[in-house]
């Protein structure tokens, strides 16, 4: 067998036709070794591919004991525990990092991410969309929002009320796995797949969207959108915003390098280099027009700030009276509050 790009064993959610939901992988694995992906592979029937095969509770008590002789306690204790399950279960082995082709291959994906043992622009989510479903997702757990009608129903009839707190083709990070050493004060803005590094802090208004994150430490109170990628000890303020490919920014990957500060209600269309602050209410796009001031305040010279992309050490500022947008040098590193931040 050729070595795997990455494995799971899972317990899901599927609809009255036996569609997959929802996966839950309580320890997915990058790489895994050729004896652990060999002793799921044989009971399975796996050869070649990417492929998520339906579990019987005999087959995961089979794979606990061929875990265990190849040395992976870890997984012999997941599948062990499978073993017991009243819910469908699932294998899913990856032989190579390409676009998922269904719920369990792209919900292994999203797990890898979260878990951190991949970070975002770091495996291909392409085509994900397509494969995710809609989802209700309630106090009951998924629910297919074709049979959502029938179930509150029935709930009304058992004197029960079935809450649903969205309607998503991503469900809540925090329902799949917390990551060491992070805070998030509402869990509903921070969805799985989401990559956060430790020490970051996503406050009540933050929001952390799948392919997308921070390297830690962080204090973040604005959005990370799609494929934004935070760099350590950078702050984004209450309100602020980071354009993701999703929403105008085309091909460009907007990041924001380390220890820079984005503005409470300002924003950013380009990639931030490291030291880097931009001004409260201030929002920057590729196209915008920058004078470029020396350090005694004259002007250089007037770009558009896709020029600026990724330089390090830049501040950006609005001049109160003129209303141009202007860039300086920062002088002074940003210095996060060290007693706000420590988890």
């Amino acid at each position: 067998m050729t070595q795997l790009y990455a494995l799971g064993l899972g317990i899901g959610t599927q609809n009255a036709k036996g569609e997959w939901l929802e996966v839950f992988y309580a320890l997915p694995v990058l790489n895994p070794t050729e004896a652990s992906a060999r002793a799921i592979a044989n009971i399975v029937g796996y050869t070649e591919g990417n492929q998520a095969t339906a579990l019987t509770n005999n087959q995961a008590s089979e794979i606990a004991q061929a875990l265990t002789i190849a040395g992976d306690s870890a997984q012999a204790e997941i599948a062990k525990a499978l073993a017991n399950s009243k819910r469908p279960l699932v294998a899913t082995l990856l032989a190579t990092d390409t676009n998922p082709a269904s719920v369990p291959e792209g919900y292994l994906k999203l797990h890898l991410l979260s878990h951190r043992l991949v970070k975002p622009h770091n495996t291909v989510l392409a085509g994900i969309f397509g494969v995710l479903p809609n989802v209700a997702w309630t106090n009951q757990g998924a629910i297919d929002v074709n049979e959502l009608p029938a179930r509150q129903l029935q709930a009304r009839l058992n004197g029960e009320e079935l809450e649903v707190s969205c309607v998503d083709k991503f469900p809540k990070m925090t329902n799949y796995v917390v990551p060491k050493g992070v805070r998030v004060a509402h869990t509903a803005r921070v969805r799985l797949g989401a990559y956060l590094g430790e020490g970051t802090t996503i406050m009540h208004e933050g929001f952390v969207n799948f392919n997308a994150g921070t390297e830690g430490p962080a204090m973040i109170e604005g959005r990370i959108s799609a494929g934004v990628f935070v760099g350590a000890g950078s702050d984004l303020g209450g309100g602020s915003s980071t354009m993701g490919t999703l929403s105008g920014g085309g091909n460009i990957v907007i990041s924001v390098g380390k220890e820079s500060l984005i503005g409470a209600n300002a924003g950013i269309g380009i990639p931030l280099g490291d030291r880097c602050k931009v001004e409260s209410g201030l929002y920057i796009t590729a196209g915008t027009k920058v004078v470029v001031l020396d350090d005694a305040g004259s002007e250089v010279k007037t770009v558009k700030a896709r020029e600026l992309a990724g330089v390090s050490d830049l501040v950006f500022r609005r001049n109160s009276i003129t209303g141009r947008v202007e860039v300086v040098t920062n002088k002074s590193a940003l210095q996060l509050n060290t007693a706000l931040h420590k988890n």
